[in-house]
């Protein structure tokens, strides 16, 4: 639990979504029912929160919302913590991509800033609205310990921004289903990764 002026904010990300690995993006798809399993794990045993934080989308808000019902805390979603958008990717699997266009998944994450999907989100827009999410978030919530349930990109980009990592190595980061990773901030040490990718037992 965060103490004094310390902030600490835990990083959530979504259970597996109906329909499996895929570019999701936007695409508002439900949890499965492995999903809503392992976001339970993941918070079992964990407390301390005052408030819980989440995408709107359904993925990320209706685990929250259930979670906040169950503990009796404060929800509030947060719009720009929703998913960055992959433009015509979205609902489609590694497989059906590089039937489409050999080789275009490799030159993504080779070069994320500049091999966009068509259609998708600039990466630096993206990683600009959540920035701006999360600092109005510490500014909300200084001296509180705070869940947010969001999405691998967002968690990428929060990571990213507090470890100075530019925004061509995001993909570098690898983000779990349901893996928790926890940032503390005070006014002495600025920034502090405290852990990555955490699972539920």
């Amino acid at each position: 639990m965060a103490t004094g002026m310390e902030t600490q904010i835990d990083l959530l990300r979504h259970g597996e979504p109906l329909g499996g690995r895929r570019y999701r993006g936007q695409l508002d798809d439900e949890l499965s029912e492995l999903g809503w399993q392992q976001m339970w794990q993941a918070v079992d045993g964990r407390n301390g929160w005052r408030q819980i934080v989440t995408s709107p989308l359904r993925r990320c808000r209706a685990f929250a919302e259930a979670l906040g019902r169950k503990a009796g805390l404060p929800v509030r979603p947060e719009p720009r913590f929703a998913e960055v958008s992959f433009g015509e990717w979205e609902g489609k699997t590694h497989a059906e991509l590089e039937q489409l266009v050999p080789g275009q998944v490799a030159r993504f994450y080779r070069d994320p800033v500049n091999c966009r999907p068509p259609g998708a989100e600039p990466l630096a827009e993206f990683a600009g609205r959540v920035e701006a999410g999360f600092h109005d978030l510490l500014q909300q919530s200084a001296g509180q310990s705070v869940l947010v349930v969001a999405h691998a990109g967002v968690i990428r980009a929060v990571l990213a921004h507090v470890l100075e990592i530019p925004a061509g190595n995001l993909y570098r980061i690898h983000v779990e289903n349901a893996g928790l990773s926890r940032i503390r901030t005070d006014r002495d040490r600025a920034f502090n990764l405290v852990f990555h990718g955490v699972k539920g037992e």
